[in-house]
């Protein structure tokens, strides 16, 4: 790539720019330009350098960045092995700023995800920051070529920042970094954007920004850039956008449209004082450019305008019209805030929307029009007037002055090269007395602003009617040009065709030119009588082959035949004349030997004896012509052709007899044809025309070409005649051409020896060079130079062609390269600038360095880098027509450092072989060194008689090639197909994974008109057209299949074996060319192109079919029979019609549904991960609100109790004396406890109580649990001897129901042991995401409406509680006081206001609630006060204060129903002001009632109809049925199950969209909760480990060798199929009908949970309660029932299957559930797989667990509430002790009859 010069111009108001400075660095490329103000250092950021230059550009410094070892999609890494696909890549400099206050560079590169570094202004060589270890918010620029990074140094009082933006990137290549940033350049983590504003975009590729500049001036920061208009408008719009110098958040962020009248897009862009200057291309051409000024006051008020708008009217102007809106697809909209909001927040706040976009352009009228487009602008105000300075994309730099109305050039001047655009970064020095121009020259096809694709995209060239894949390298793109066969042929009368190109992305055109295909031959034939003077003179690269008489493309004719070439060639010459530098004189040479050609050839004839061959004609291109005679074959030459001179006719073949005659002109001739006295026998003196090279180094070794005639007749005619400047020279004999030419290798001389050249033959006086041979001086200016090498890297196998780029290369004929100690085969010819050559394989990878060998001298270049052979690991399809053609994708490793990848595939069929009449392989083809590199041939003879042909593949990217399937003739057999590698060769198979590759016969189609095919086929407008053929779909999908009528496309519907349908064009298209009025009906199948004949589209409705006597007949002569046959027959058509139009509507319904659902679900997530990042940064400061352990153990244990299980202490008069009493008895109790047989004898004796109902077992259970948990040792002994007991006395029955339900204590007591085991997992590891999936729920459900009477919500995942109605709402903004005399933090002396987000349609408890919420942030729930002790105040102005309830007098009552009073009632609008007050009516203040409360619940539900007083009902947003719906009315009867699936099945359409919506987004959530609670990538808590070997040990123990219980055992789930299960509150999970339990109805919390680990899970993820100080309400709560539902069905064992009948919530998670379950499944094989928890290990984990719950008084208060069961059951339980031996031994009757006697007056309360 060419480098850009750098020039300094001097700024004189005089027209000549004079004095001009360059900098400009070979084979570099400069990025951009920063200048230090003040200092005026100047630096300069290119690829892989950094530069610090003098104000005189004289280079102070330079850093070298680059290449480094990186790839764009992968993040910053130390390890090769951590991004495989990673290669050698150059560092583009993206972004450079310099940072006065700091003296600091920052340099951003592409590498690494575009991280930057901070370098020191005085040497730009010394890093003072660079990331070891770069994080996700420290990727700065944009990470490819050709997309646009532009940025700011903000200074700020105290610290600079860094303001960013960078345009769109790949999804997979922007890691997640915004278009806009605010960026730290100080502190711990520099370039982080942690904490700092960021513009959020929905989708940003919906918007594509492309940046072009950023400015500041003392206020603020502008950003100009082009941009889709809106979501899903393809038409782009200029705009700039605005933001506060002071804003770190972004919230000022507004943008405007730019237009200038009649004009483009911007191009570029520049701030003066006062004005933003813009450059637009002119009009839609692109051709042009016009300047435009925007007075910076104008661009103030617009985007003020458009500010105020969405403050304060929603976005609309005066008309109605929306004139402001929140745009980049975020939740935000323009809201309705008090008048003065736009004085008050001037750059915005927390509350006001943001990004902010303006509808009304600002346009202003062209000051100056100009011819080419502009690239760059700068300005300076001299001597009041204002001077602008204009560089276009042809190198022209345009003095301008300005006014305000118009604009004229005052001076032009080249600062480049003609046609190398400058730069963008034009730079004005601090004195405004020079300017810096940067330039570029390219010599390529470039299409700028060329969209980046992702990996499967690409774009391809159309040539006419042939598509080729495009390849893309920046913004440069190379085409592939059809096959000979497919390009149409040439006019008659002309040389050449031309045909459209067109650059596209699938359909849509994105550039567009011509392209011409010429044909050297038909030059010739437009002169038959001068072809010579034709080709050569013609406009295109045609050369004359003068004894071959053929016009030729290309750079030389056959071997042994010299070349007059085209006058296209500059600098080239004749062989036959000597090298000249004027071009006039060349040209004249050319003409003189093209004239002279012809009239010879007008003067030779050829008369052969007729009575041979009276037919045959030997022309001048032939010397031997073979002519069969009878059953002989005679050869018939001509001495002349191939002998030009004496030596050659004499080294001719003696059986010719051919002598070299001298009457007349001197030629060779047929002997008896030449007089005796005229045959010369010894040859003229030799001539020297040319030598080659004319310098040399002075040690020898060079070889020289001497060209002319007359050389020698054989080798040892010149072997020691030749010297070079009077030293001897030793002729090659391998190169030696008889008479023509020598190559001889040069002696060692002094430095400056020079002199001719001097061959001497035999006897004959030498022959003496005019030219003269020059030994060079050491260090001459014409030595041989390298200077750089590309590519630098290729893979071990070899076949890379390497280009050695350098000066004077061209130096003689013994030019070798080597690679490390390879030798590399150089390609002929050796050019002046170039070498070209094929490197050999390499044994590892690794450097190897590069040698060139001149002779004996021995130069180095930039080593060679041997990566790692590429690897395919996919290609398909693997099967393709015989025609060829067909679109591969082949996928792999390390693609890109191929060098030309090929499809091959060889044939073995020697007849075809013969047909085709391919040529053998050259191995090193010549090629010119002006004309570009030849595609490979398309099919090549091998050894052996194998044909190969192949294909070129594009390289896409590193790990994907795009290939096109060879053709194959008819009759040959492919032998093998493989990819070609360079060196490497893979076979089909091993890249597809074992499938071969295989060729089908060409599909053959019929003719549309069967008549023939050319009689048309008439078509009616709107039919589908029927095709018929064999083996359509053989080798092709429809997809890849293109049909076209005329230029218009028929669009394939079908693809079957033998039929192809397809839809035609409405209206008529336009006729190809060439084609005449009727359009062609073509099939395109990859190279197969099958033309069907004409069509012609029927303007008319045909006739009848029927004439009209055939009419009236069947009229006459219709029956009953017929008639009704044709009725029906039509009813049926019309059925079928309707019924096929009803499916194609559900289908495009159902793709509009999944459309809208994904987008929906796109936005709303990017929504909650920004409240989510908000959300983990408040909790980095509060932290998680987990519950203490005694709390957390109190609700684990008794989930039904509230927040007060235990009855407190005696606290009555009279009962202090009886404490002491009791409290001995109760610790009798506990000592007792302590025997095992007294604690097994009264477990088991209270369980065979018909009277001790399951809640009394789980409270008993729960009751022990407390009393011994400072003892979990002897706890963990009783489970397992409980559990013993239990499985034998299942395995007799059914082992699959042990552990089912809570028939016997055990359960409960290992619900409990888990819940303690667990609680230190539960905090450390799941906690974390379990909470963040509750607070992403409560997040999404007060989003949207919720119905405070029914509790049923809009946002919810329980279809039961889904909001069907369309209820509209409003969001709104509050702004809460909070300080002194309101209700919140009573630290604060200032009073505060705080935005909160709530609803119009929100109760005034909702409000109150979300303002709690607000204020409250981060504190917990038990700590904050009451909703219902608050009242909510309404304040307006100074006096207006009104507290809002939710009923009042103004409470609308219609037919006894009243409605809850809501915002809206209120007509609270939004941004007003409102403030919590105490509630003193209710006595007491709120401080004093949080003091009295004793017991506070967890949670808030919704207000049901039980509340009815008088006959009035209450409702909210829709009135309950006459049977309410309660989120909480338990289903006690199949009938009432039945009846709810019914409604869950009748949901329509449009409601599930809500669920699917909700789900998408809290998809993320869901998946980390169950792989933290799965142990994903962790170790197994040891408890989970213990519990599962010892229920192992229990089934080895009874013989249960079947994996499904055991599988049971762990999960507790029923083996029973068919029976719903649901998850009721705290966890239960019913099962049939056996959810009937003592107490259920009146508190359905009562239900204890069973013991194993499910239960346990599902009672965290139902209950965040009883892990966290949170408050869930009932939506919550219906969610998260979904949630855990989920998590059991994941656990089931057998096969996941949903039906129609299937609740809508498993039908929700229907796809999610095979992944959890293999989850599962490892989970369980995790477990089984590690080591066993010895005894002593658990032991001692308990032990430790024991001591965190160590409060005494709740331990009496445990054993009391034990002892009232014992007591009630006292006589039992003595009975069964006094019948125990071993229990009367130990005298445990009398024990508990003494504990019995202290508390015989059976006390309750202590």
């Amino acid at each position: 790539m060419a480098p850009w010069p750098l020039f300094i111009l001097h700024l004189l108001l005089l027209p000549p720019l004079t004095r001009t400075h360059r900098f400009s660095v070979p084979n570099t490329r400069f990025n951009h330009l920063a200048l230090a103000p003040g200092q005026g250092t100047l630096y300069v950021g290119a690829v892989n350098h950094l530069f610090q230059l003098s104000p005189e550009l004289k280079m102070e410094a330079v850093a070298v960045t680059g290449p480094v070892i990186d790839s764009p999609d992968c993040v910053p890494f130390h390890d090769l092995a951590e991004c495989p696909q990673a290669q050698l890549t150059d560092n583009a400099n993206q972004l450079l700023l310099v940072s006065s206050r700091a003296q600091e560079l920052v340099a951003c590169g592409q590498v690494r995800q575009g991280v930057c570094e901070k370098r020191s202004l005085g040497d730009v060589a010394q890093v003072l920051y660079q990331a070891e270890d770069p994080g996700d918010g420290q990727f700065v620029a944009a990470n490819i070529p050709g997309v646009t990074t532009v940025g700011l140094v903000v200074p700020l009082p105290g610290r600079d920042l860094l303001e960013v933006a960078r345009g769109l990137l790949p999804a997979k290549q922007a890691a997640g970094v915004p278009p806009l940033t605010v960026r730290q350049l100080a502190g711990p983590q520099p370039f982080s954007s942690e904490g700092l504003g960021r513009l959020v975009v929905g989708d940003f590729s919906d918007y594509n920004n492309s940046y072009v500049g950023a400015f500041a001036d003392a206020h603020s920061a502008y950003f100009v850039f082009r941009r889709r208009g809106a979501q899903a408008q393809a038409e782009y719009h200029s705009y700039v956008a605005r933001v506060c110098l002071g804003d770190v958040n972004l919230y000022s962020y507004v943008e405007v449209p730019l237009a200038c009248h009649g004009q483009g897009l911007i191009q570029a862009a520049f701030l003066a004082p006062d004005t933003l200057l813009g450059a637009f291309a002119a009009g839609t051409s692109q051709a042009g450019a016009a300047l435009c000024a925007f007075p910076l006051a104008d661009l103030d008020n617009s985007m003020e305008q458009a500010r105020r708008l969405c403050y304060t009217t929603g976005g609309q102007g005066p008309s109605g019209m929306e004139e402001a809106t929140v745009e980049y697809g975020v939740t935000s909209r323009c809201v309705t805030l008090p008048p003065d909001s736009p004085e008050s927040y001037p750059c915005g706040d927390e509350h006001t929307p943001s990004p902010i976009a303006g509808r009304q352009p600002l346009e202003a009228q062209p000051l100056l029009r100009l011819g080419q487009p502009i690239s760059a602008v700068a300005a300076l105000q001299a001597d009041g007037v204002r001077i602008a300075f204009l560089g276009d994309t042809l190198g022209q730099l345009h003095k301008v002055f300005l006014n305000s109305s118009q604009g004229q050039i005052y001076h032009s001047q080249q600062v480049g090269p003609p046609g190398s655009a400058i730069s963008p970064d034009l730079l004005i020095d601090n004195s405004g007395d020079h300017v810096y121009v940067l330039t570029a020259q390219q010599i390529s096809l470039s299409v700028p602003w060329l969209p980046t694709l992702a990996m499967d995209e690409y774009f391809h060239c159309a040539f006419g009617d042939y598509d080729s894949l495009a390849q893309v390298e920046g913004p440069h793109v190379v085409c592939v040009t059809p096959p000979g066969d497919q390009v149409p042929p040439n006019p008659p009368g002309s040389d050449h065709v031309t045909l459209p190109l067109a650059l596209m992305f699938e359909d849509v055109v994105m550039a567009a030119t011509t392209f011409s295909f010429y044909d050297c031959s038909a030059v010739q034939a437009l002169e038959v009588a001068s072809p010579c003077r034709t080709c050569v003179g013609s406009l295109w690269r045609c050369h004359w082959c003068p004894q071959s008489s053929h016009c030729v493309y290309g750079e030389h004719c056959p071997e042994g035949e010299k070349t007059v070439y085209s006058a296209q060639d500059v600098g080239m010459t004749a062989p036959d004349q000597p090298r000249r530098d004027a071009k006039d004189n060349h040209t004249h040479s050319k003409e003189v030997f093209c004239r002279k050609y012809e009239e010879e050839m007008s003067q030779v004839e050829v008369k052969p004896d007729p009575t041979l061959c009276p037919q045959f004609h030997p022309s001048m291109s032939q010397r031997e012509l073979p002519v069969p005679i009878y059953v002989t074959r005679v050869t018939l030459y001509d001495c002349a052709v191939g002998h030009p001179d004496c030596s050659h006719c004499q080294a001719a073949n003696g059986s010719l007899s051919c002598l070299w005659c001298g009457d007349g002109q001197p030629s060779c001739r047929y002997g008896p044809l030449c007089p005796p006295d005229a045959v010369e026998q010894l040859c003229p003196t030799p001539t020297i025309d040319m030598i080659e090279p004319l310098t040399g180094p002075p040690e020898g070794g060079l070889a020289i070409t001497i060209l002319g005639s007359n050389l020698g007749q054989a080798f040892n005619d010149v072997q020691n005649a030749v010297t070079v400047a009077g030293r001897p020279c030793s002729p090659d004999p391998s190169l030696y051409s008889i008479s023509a030419r020598i190559v001889c290798l040069t002696s060692p001389a002094p430095n400056g020896t020079a002199g001719p050249v001097q061959v001497a033959i035999k006897s004959r006086p030498p022959s003496i060079s005019i030219q003269h041979f020059i030994y060079q001086v050491c260090n001459s200016p014409k030595d041989p130079v390298l200077l750089s090498l590309s590519p630098q890297w290729g893979p071990m196998s070899g076949g890379t062609q390497l280009t050695i780029h350098g000066q004077h290369l061209q130096t003689g004929g013994n030019v070798s390269a080597f690679v490390g100690d390879q030798p590399c085969l150089i390609q002929e010819p050796v050019c002046p600038e170039a070498i070209i050559c094929h490197t050999m394989s390499q044994a590892e990878p690794g450097e190897a360095v590069v040698l060139v060998v001149f002779g004996h001298v021995e130069l180095l270049t930039t080593p060679l880098s041997y990566t790692a052979n590429p690897q395919l690991v996919a290609a398909e399809p693997s099967v393709s027509f015989r025609g060829g053609g067909r679109l591969m994708g082949v996928r792999g490793i390390g693609l890109d450092v191929l060098w030309q990848p090929l499809l091959s595939v060889w044939l073995e069929d020697e007849d075809q072989v013969k047909a085709l009449g391919v040529q053998g392989q050259v191995v090193n083809p010549r090629r010119s060194c002006s004309a570009p590199a030849e595609d490979p041939q398309a099919c090549i003879l091998l050894e052996g008689g194998l044909l190969q042909c192949s294909t070129l593949c594009s390289v896409n990217s590193s790990s994907l090639l795009l290939c096109h399937s060879p053709a194959v003739p008819d009759g040959a057999l492919p032998k093998r197909v493989f990819f070609a590698l360079d060196n490497m060769q893979v076979d089909f198979a091993s890249a597809s994974g074992g499938q071969g590759f295989l060729y089908q016969p060409n599909p053959r189609l019929v003719p549309l008109n069967h008549e023939g095919l050319a009689h048309p086929y008439r078509l009616k407008p709107g039919h589908v057209l029927d095709v018929e053929g064999e083996g359509l779909n053989l080798a092709i999908s429809k997809e890849e299949v293109q049909v076209h009528i005329g230029d218009g496309e028929c669009l394939v519907k079908t693809l079957t074996l033998t039929h192809l349908y397809c839809e035609p064009p409405l209206q008529a298209p336009q006729p190809t060319n060439g084609s005449g009025t009727l359009l062609q009906f073509v099939v395109q199948m990859g190279n197969v192109r099958l033309a069907l004949g004409p069509v012609q589209y029927e303007t008319e409705s045909m006739t009848s079919t029927f004439p009209v006597e055939a009419q009236v007949g069947l009229g006459l002569g219709a029956t009953v029979l017929i008639a009704a046959v044709l009725l029906l027959t039509l009813m049926y058509r019309h059925k079928s019609k309707q019924a096929l139009r009803d499916y194609q509507k559900v289908l495009v319904q159902l793709e509009n549904l999944e459309t809208g659902v994904g987008d929906q679900c796109r936005k709303e997530f990017t929504d909650l991960m920004t409240e989510m990042t908000d959300l983990t940064s408040d909790l980095e400061a509060s932290g998680i609100p987990f519950l203490d352990y005694r709390t957390y153990a109190e609700r684990a244990f008794f989930p039904g109790y509230g927040g007060c299980p235990l009855k407190t202490g005696l606290e009555g008069p009279g009962e202090e004396g009886r404490r002491a009493t009791v409290c001995q008895g109760l610790t009798q109790l506990s000592n007792l406890l302590n025997s095992k047989l007294f604690l097994l004898t009264l477990i088991h004796t209270l369980e065979e109580q018909p009277s001790f109902s399951q809640r009394d077992r789980c409270h008993v259970a729960s009751l022990l649990s407390l009393a011994l948990h400072s003892k979990l040792e002897y706890l963990t002994d009783i489970m397992r001897t409980l559990l013993g007991d239990l499985a034998a006395h299942y395995v007799h029955k059914n082992p699959k129901l042990m552990l089912r339900r809570t028939e016997t204590m055990v359960e409960k007591l290992l619900t409990n042991w888990l819940s303690i085991c667990l609680y230190a997992f539960l905090k450390e590891v799941a906690g974390e995401p379990l909470y963040m999936l509750f607070r992403a729920i409560k997040y999404q459900v007060d989003k949207g409406p919720v119905d405070a009477v029914t509790g049923k919500a809009k946002r919810t995942l329980n279809d039961s509680h889904l909001l069907r109605e369309d209820v509209e709402f409003r969001p709104l903004t509050l702004m809460t006081l909070v300080g002194p005399g309101t209700y919140g933090t009573a630290g604060n002396s200032e009073v505060q206001r705080m935005p909160v987000r709530v609803l119009d349609t929100d109760t005034i408890t909702q409000v109150k609630e979300k303002v709690l919420d607000q204020v409250y942030k981060g504190t917990p729930f038990s700590q904050r006060p009451s909703v219902h002790s608050l009242d909510l105040e309404w304040r307006s102005g100074l006096a207006g204060h009104l507290t809002l309830s939710d009923e009042d007098l103004t409470s609308v009552t219609q037919n006894h129903w009243k409605r809850l009073n809501t915002l809206q009632h209120y007509k609270v609008p939004d941004g007003a002001t409102v403030v919590l007050i105490p509630q003193l009516h209710n006595g007491g203040t709120v401080s004093q009632r949080l003091g009295q409360t004793g017991c506070p619940f967890g949670e808030n539900t919704p207000m049901l109809e039980d509340g009815e007083e008088g006959g009035v009902r209450l409702w909210d947003l829709v009135k309950a049925t006459e049977e309410p719906e309660g989120a909480k009315v338990q289903r006690s009867n199949l009938r009432e199950r039945e009846r709810e699936r019914a409604r869950a099945k009748a949901i329509p359409e449009i409601y599930l969209t809500r669920l699917l919506s909700m789900k998408g987004t809290l998809q993320k959530f869901v998946d980390d909760t169950f792989q933290a609670i799965l142990s994903v990538n962790r170790p197994v808590p040891i408890a989970v480990k213990y519990l599962f070997d010892f229920l192992d040990e229990l089934a080895e123990k009874h013989g249960i060798e079947d994996p499904e219980t055991l599988h049971i055992w762990k999960t507790n789930r029923s083996p029973t199929p068919g029976q719903t299960s649901y998850v009721e509150e705290w966890g239960e999970e019913v099962q049939g009908e056996e959810a009937t339990m003592e107490g259920q109805a009146s508190s359905p919390h009562l239900t204890c949970t069973s013991s194993l680990l499910l239960r346990f899970w599902v009672n965290a993820l139902k209950n965040p309660q009883l892990t966290f100080d949170v408050r869930v309400s009932d939506n919550e709560d219906a969610i998260l029932a979904v949630i855990a539902q989920t998590f059991i069905d994941s656990c089931v064992i057998s096969e996941h299957k949903v039906g129609r009948d299937s609740p809508v919530n498993k039908l929700l998670y229907a796809r999610e559930i095979p992944c959890y379950k293999q989850m599962v499944e490892k989970y369980y094989a995790d477990i089984h797989q590690s080591s066993p928890v010895s005894y002593q290990e658990m032991n001692s984990t308990l032990a430790e667990l024991s001591g965190n719950y160590t409060s005494a008084p709740h331990c009496l208060e445990a054993l009391q509430e034990l002892y009232n069961h014992i007591h009630r059951y006292y006589d039992q339980i003595i009975s069964a002790l006094e019948e125990d031996p071993v229990a009367q031994k130990m005298q445990l009757a009398c024990r508990l009859q003494q504990i019995a006697a202290l508390m015989e007056n059976k006390v309750t309360d202590l």
